[in-house]
């Protein structure tokens, strides 16, 4: 599972629909509609939040938008707290886990997508989603190949 602390704009077409389907995935854990993935450490930030649905939800929403401007229309009611507005208080991010990401993003799409990568490559410090606020700090503990970021 790989829920992108990353812009959806950066993602190639097969990692925005595969980050939905994840988020999607997270959500059913969440609601408790799914026996599998019950402790995927991705979900950790979610699970912290006053209401996990509800972010979980604003996440999905972003990237519902990011689908839409791109032409695509993924299936909104799958939302089961559709947000608007990001929940106070935000999750956060680190610097980071954003570099880390940034590179594991890079890497794939090198492989499968190098004209996405070409749009992104003089980008240093790549924008978060929208859902999180950026603080300083390490790659995230719950991140399984740990590296200095």
């Amino acid at each position: 599972m790989r829920i992108w602390s990353l812009h959806p704009r950066y993602l190639d077409r097969q990692g925005l629909v595969a980050c939905w389907r994840e988020a999607l995935l997270a959500q059913a854990v969440l609601a408790g509609r799914t026996k599998g993935y019950l402790a995927h450490p991705q979900l950790e930030r979610f699970r912290a939040a006053s209401d996990p649905l509800e972010t979980l939800g604003a996440y999905l929403a972003v990237i519902a938008d990011e689908a839409e401007v791109r032409g695509y229309r993924f299936d909104r009611t799958r939302i089961l707290r559709p947000v608007i507005l990001a929940p106070d208080p935000s999750p956060t991010v680190t610097t980071g886990q954003l570099r880390h990401e940034w590179k594991h993003l890079d890497a794939k799409l090198a492989a499968r997508s190098p004209d996405v990568r070409a749009l992104w490559s003089d980008v240093t410090a790549p924008e978060p989603h929208p859902l999180f606020l950026v603080t300083d700090g390490p790659v995230a503990s719950w991140e399984r190949a740990v590296d200095d970021g």
